[in-house]
């Protein structure tokens, strides 16, 4: 009987979903609700699971031709959070090989097709995360927007917002930033601003939802902008320096993942030239696939062991 594998990428909002046969060939790719204890609740986390697998039965004909399955989630250094999934997953008659663990994992997988080096990924938060061929593993940043996650969209949302305050009452030179964060919230005034950032129902995804704008106030040469950008860049070789440091990882590559790196190339590329300062022999690389074919990737691995 043919044999396939499934890799799950559980994210904030959405759970992406691959299945391969045993040669690595891609059958299947889909998305469904997310399985994020972070921030959902239990009946919604058991409907994805009851929907995720009805679609894999679908595509290997039959759970029974499913061997292996990789879940990447939040949150699962919580052990009772990987015993609430795994029994979500045999609930759904799932009986097989099965490994729940950090999506950060399964998103170094994807970024280097294999379960060593170094990822940094700068979305919505920023953490780094590394593991070496020894088997040690080490995380550095991603503790949440309140107290870290610098050089994030989040942060560059919230570094948008001082400097058009700032800006505002004279502390610094005027900026096209305002004007940019006025006509994408639709606003016109400090006060507007200050009840949109304090606002109740105001998330750390509204926040990150402006940092698009850092590119185009930096294609103006905008100087409060470009500070935003060298502030960034440092910020997240600060993250990353540690990991490549604890894991003697300072030759090879590390992959560059998550909207920030990918979209900004002002960032991006002052990320890179200054990790490249401190370590000539560490090459910056972009992610070569996403953490969902990451899980895909472990799991074809465990199947062949």
């Amino acid at each position: 009987m043919k044999r396939y594998v499934a890799g799950l990428d559980g994210g904030g909002t959405k759970t992406a979903v691959n299945v391969a046969d045993e040669t690595g060939k891609l059958v299947h790719a889909f998305t469904s609700g997310a399985i994020n204890y972070n921030g959902q609740d239990e009946l919604s986390i058991r409907q994805s699971f009851q929907e995720i697998f009805e679609t894999i039965a679908t595509a290997c004909e039959g759970l029974d031709a499913c061997a292996q399955i990789v879940i990447g989630a939040a949150g699962v250094s919580n052990p009772s959070v990987i015993a609430r999934l795994e029994a979500n997953v045999r609930a759904c008659g799932y009986h097989g090989e099965l490994l729940i663990t950090g999506d950060q994992e399964t998103a170094l997988c994807g970024a280097h097709e294999s379960e060593f080096g170094i990822i940094l990924i700068a979305g919505t938060g920023s953490i780094c995360y590394g593991k070496n061929e020894a088997g040690f593993t080490h995380r550095s940043g991603g503790y949440g927007y309140l107290i870290d996650d610098e050089g994030s969209g989040y942060s560059i949302g919230r570094d948008l917002l001082a400097a058009l305050v700032r800006s505002q009452d004279g502390r610094l030179p005027e900026t096209v930033i305002t004007g940019m964060v006025y006509e994408q919230l639709q606003l016109s005034s400090v006060q507007q601003i200050i009840g949109f950032v304090y606002d109740k129902q105001t998330n750390k995804k509204d926040i990150a939802a402006l940092a698009p704008i850092l590119s185009a106030a930096c294609e103006l040469g905008d100087k409060a902008a470009l500070g935003i950008v060298n502030k960034s860049a440092q910020a997240l070789c600060e993250i990353a320096v540690p990991v490549v440091e604890k894991l003697s990882l300072q030759r090879g590559s590390l992959a560059m993942a998550g909207s920030v790196l990918m979209k900004n190339t002002y960032v991006q590329s002052l990320f890179a030239a200054q990790l490249n300062e401190i370590y000539p022999q560490l090459t910056c690389i972009t992610a070569k696939n996403d953490a969902a074919n990451g899980a895909v990737w472990m799991a074809l691995n465990r199947l062949g062991r």
